[in-house]
């Protein structure tokens, strides 16, 4: 038989209830909703239209960067995929950590890992020189 996740006592006494939990969830579903109409439309226009992937190549990014209205798209889908990502991976290792210490470790390497590259990421879109080639 599996135990299911948590359901022993872990000695540590209950926090006072907030509501980060039902934010959490509510950015998940919302999130998920975006992610799926902007992810969608990356693939319909990367791989489907005008020709496919066959045209895309350096202008092509540096054409499509050169507008505010791509770069928001891209920035959005960036950010809402690492962060959607980070809170379900959050989700799963308070399900399944069972020591405080581990815990605390294995959020840290994902909170620094899902800055890093948010801000990496936002730094080429913002900072994307075409004539550098």
């Amino acid at each position: 038989m599996i135990e299911a996740p948590r359901s022993a006592p872990t000695g540590r006494p209950r926090r006072s209830r907030t509501n980060v939990e039902l934010y959490a969830w509510l950015f998940m579903r919302i999130s998920g909703i975006v992610l799926v109409v902007l992810v969608l439309g990356h693939l319909f226009i990367m791989n489907i239209l005008d020709g496919g992937v066959q045209r895309i190549n350096w202008a092509f990014v540096a054409g499509r960067w050169a507008s505010p209205f791509w770069q928001v798209w891209d920035l959005l889908m960036l950010w809402l995929a690492m962060i959607h990502g980070a809170s379900g991976l959050r989700t799963i290792i308070n399900d399944y950590t069972r020591r405080d210490g581990t815990r605390l470790a294995l959020k840290g390497l994902l909170y620094t890992a899902t800055t890093i590259t948010i801000a990496l990421g936002t730094l080429v879109i913002f900072t994307f020189d075409p004539t550098v080639h």
